[in-house]
C-alpha cells in the first residue's frame, strides 16, 4: 500500500514544552513555540460536566494543587486550580487549559497538534466522542493539517472515528501485543505511535507496508534519535525541546 503525503513536522513537543514548563498548560505551549517547535502533543479528558481540558493523570495531585479524580469534578471547580506552582514559582497560578483554548492558540500561531484522548477510566467512549466533536467544530483552518487524534484506548479512537471521521487517528502502544497492527488498521489509523524502544526494522517495515506512519514517544537522547532516523520512522515526540529545537523540518 502506498503512503499518502504526511502533513506533520517530524518533531513534536511533548505536553507543550516537555519538562521546562508545567505540562499541558498554555505556558508550556508558548515556551515550545519559542523554541521553534511547530507541533505539540497534549492530553485531553473531560470534566464531570463535559468540558474537554488538558491533563495527563486521572488524579489532580501531581500537576496541580487539586485533589482527587479530575473527571469527577466540574470545570468551574477545576478552572480555579493552580496548575503551575508545582513546577516552579515562575509559573505559580497558571490555570488548567481547556482544549478550546489550546486549539485557538494553535490556529492563531500556526501550529499543528497531536491530541491524545486520555479518558478517565470508564469514560473511554464518551471522551472520544466529545473530544473529536469539539476538535472538528473548532479546527476551522483548512491550510493547517487536521489534528492527529491518538489514544491507548481503541474504544476512544473508535468513538472519535464515528463522531468525526475526517480527523486522522493514531494508535498509541507501550507494547506490541498480537494483532497490534490489525487493531490500528481496523480503527482506520494513519499512524502507530510506539514507545520508541519498541521500533525495529521489521515493525517499521510492517507499518510502512500497510501505508501507515511510525511515530515514537518519548525520545530524549541523541542515540535514540539516531537509531529511529536510521530505521526510517516518521515522527519524534520529545521532552528535550532545549536539546533538539528549533527543529528544521
Amino acid at each position: 500500500m502506498t503512503q499518502t503525503a504526511w502533513p506533520y513536522p517530524r518533531w513534536i513537543a511533548h505536553r507543550g514544552a516537555g519538562k521546562l514548563a508545567p505540562e499541558n498548560t498554555l505556558a508550556a505551549f508558548r515556551l515550545g513555540a519559542e523554541h521553534g517547535f511547530r507541533m505539540f502533543e497534549c492530553d485531553a479528558k473531560l470534566s464531570a460536566d463535559g468540558v474537554p481540558f488538558l491533563l495527563h493523570d486521572s488524579q489532580l495531585e501531581r500537576t496541580s494543587n487539586g485533589r482527587g479524580i479530575a473527571g469527577e469534578q466540574a470545570w468551574a471547580q477545576l478552572s480555579r486550580l493552580d496548575a503551575g506552582g508545582w513546577h516552579s514559582s515562575r509559573h505559580a497560578g497558571e490555570p488548567l487549559c481547556t482544549l478550546e483554548a489550546l486549539i485557538r492558540f494553535c490556529l492563531a500561531d500556526r501550529h499543528a497538534l497531536n491530541i491524545e484522548i486520555k479518558p478517565t477510566p470508564g469514560a473511554e467512549r464518551l471522551t472520544g466522542e466529545v473530544v473529536a466533536r469539539e476538535t472538528a467544530r473548532l479546527w476551522h483552518d483548512t491550510k493547517l493539517p487536521l489534528p492527529l487524534m491518538t489514544s491507548f484506548a481503541p474504544e476512544a479512537l473508535r468513538a472519535a472515528r464515528a463522531e468525526a471521521p475526517a480527523l486522522p487517528r493514531g494508535l498509541l502502544l507501550d507494547a506490541l501485543p498480537t494483532g497490534w497492527l490489525e487493531t490500528a488498521l481496523d480503527i482506520g489509523c494513519v499512524a502507530v505511535v510506539c514507545r520508541h524502544t519498541l521500533w525495529s526494522a521489521d515493525s517499521v517495515d510492517r507499518v510502512h507496508a500497510r501505508g501507515l506512519r511510525a511515530l515514537s514517544y518519548t525520545v530524549n537522547d541523541e542515540a535514540s534519535v539516531e537509531r529511529l532516523t536510521a530505521l526510517g520512522t516518521d515522527g519524534i515526540i520529545t521532552d528535550r525541546i532545549d536539546l533538539f529545537g528549533p527543529p528544521r523540518d
